[in-house]
């Protein structure tokens, strides 16, 4: 059965740092592109970055760039999300999602096949 596991949530406040882990089991993922989503109490679930299966490709949603950075090591098949200088409006529950499709752009939710359950991440002004 194939699991994703997130982890590293928790309350901060502005201007600090979490990093996300997404542990992956159950099948290998070193051949897929992975990504990162989050939602907001009362908002749609949106696009916060993505990764290449050899993590030379990264993308990122415009309200992240420069402050949140994507990695990967697959031998221990799980992806990271390196987050600095928090705000209040990144405030949500962050989602890991595994094996795009292919031909699907990166940023679109439903081309990706497995979802973890989601990790909190609180940011106090």
């Amino acid at each position: 059965q194939v699991q994703l596991a997130e982890s590293g949530g928790g309350l901060v406040q502005a201007g600090g740092s979490l990093r996300l882990s997404c542990a992956a089991s159950g099948r290998t993922f070193s051949s897929s592109r992975m990504g990162w989503f989050r939602q907001a109490p009362g908002k749609e679930r949106e696009f916060v970055a993505s990764i290449t299966r050899n993590g030379e490709h990264t993308e990122y949603a415009d309200s992240v760039k420069g402050r949140f950075t994507i990695s990967r090591d697959n031998a221990k098949n799980t992806v990271y999300l390196q987050m600095n200088s928090l705000k209040p409006e990144d405030t949500a529950v962050y989602c890991c999602a595994a094996e795009l499709r292919f031909g699907v752009p990166a940023h679109q939710q439903q081309g990706y096949k497995y979802w973890g359950q989601g990790t909190q991440v609180t940011v106090s002004s």
